[in-house]
């Protein structure tokens, strides 16, 4: 009897992900001076934020430092108290992983925003009143300049053994699969 075989192509196999290293928060709180003196109104994250939703979003960095990239964000809108803030950090890197352990230290809670000031007026204690903003990164940060801009939830999945370790077995299947072809 002949011994016939067949290939399966598999071009890409994604795995749902869980929600380690999801973190929820304020990048900016609305109407709060900040230690420079500026304060954000409702509606400047608007445009931005429109703009930048088309083109992948704002950047997720470390200590605002555009050479560690942390994760992604994953939703950022304006509400009433502020741009809230969801993402994800990539804790296969070092760094993304050290961010998370962080986090759920409570070492590290604070969020702060990388702008460029789109529109602006004189406010009645001298700094800016912030009425346009385009935004360029929102950090995790040790100290934010906007006291009240924090990290308000952690997440954190938990899988057992078993689904891990099936998980990881099915990666190398589809790894071996695709060098194969």
């Amino acid at each position: 009897m002949a011994r016939e075989t067949k290939t399966l192509a598999a071009p890409e196999v994604r795995f749902a992900t869980d929600e380690a290293g999801t973190f929820s928060g304020y990048a900016s709180v609305f109407g709060e001076p900040d230690s420079f003196g500026d304060t954000i109104k409702p509606g400047a994250f608007k445009k931005s934020l429109a703009k930048r939703s088309a083109t992948g979003g704002p950047a997720m960095f470390w200590n605002h430092n555009p050479d560690q990239p942390i994760g992604v964000w994953t939703e950022l809108t304006e509400d009433t108290r502020g741009l809230k803030a969801t993402g994800k950090l990539v804790t296969e890197t070092a760094k993304g992983a050290e961010a998370l352990a962080l986090l759920k230290a409570g070492a590290v809670n604070g969020l702060s925003i990388g702008f460029r000031a789109v529109a602006s007026e004189r406010g009645p204690n001298g700094g800016r009143v912030l009425t346009a903003i385009d935004l360029v990164e929102v950090s995790l940060v040790t100290l934010p300049a906007a006291s009240n801009a924090r990290v308000t939830q952690i997440r954190n999945a938990t899988h057992s053994i078993a689904t891990s370790a099936f998980v990881q077995a099915a990666h190398r299947a589809v790894i071996a699969i695709k060098r194969t072809h």
